[in-house]
């Protein structure tokens, strides 16, 4: 299994190709592609290799899914024996990001068949009843 460790939006996220990730929000359009630069590790079989930050000629290239909104935090401030009370609410803009490869040395890493092919296996226990 390979993977990559990236670094975006000050965040460090473990990716792997053909799988979606939601990060922190990307400036481009939707169904367009993107390259992320900012490669820590890469690990391919039996190969690892560290970057010191980063790893020099290694990229991550993906395609931006859709934009959206994350899930609602609500901040609520009080002070006791008061009638002070705050109530704000704040959803944070994020973006689904699909990882199409991982590109080192030459060498492009994407999605196996067993990886990307998903399987739906479907109960029939409860049409018994």
């Amino acid at each position: 299994m390979s993977y990559a460790i990236i670094e975006t939006g000050g965040k460090q996220i473990r990716v792997e190709p053909g799988r979606y990730y939601d990060i922190e929000l990307l400036p481009v359009d939707e169904q367009s592609t993107h390259t992320i630069d900012k490669v820590l590790l890469i690990h391919d079989e039996d190969d690892i290799s560290i970057g010191q930050p980063f790893i020099e000629g290694a990229s991550v290239e993906g395609t931006v899914m859709q934009h959206r909104r994350g899930k609602k935090v609500i901040v609520y401030k009080m002070r006791p024996k008061k009638k002070t009370r705050k109530k704000r609410g704040h959803r944070q803009e994020i973006t689904r990001f699909m990882i199409d490869s991982i590109n080192y040395n030459g060498k492009t890493l994407t999605a196996t068949a067993a990886t990307s092919g998903a399987e739906v296996v479907e109960d029939s226990s409860d049409e018994e009843e």
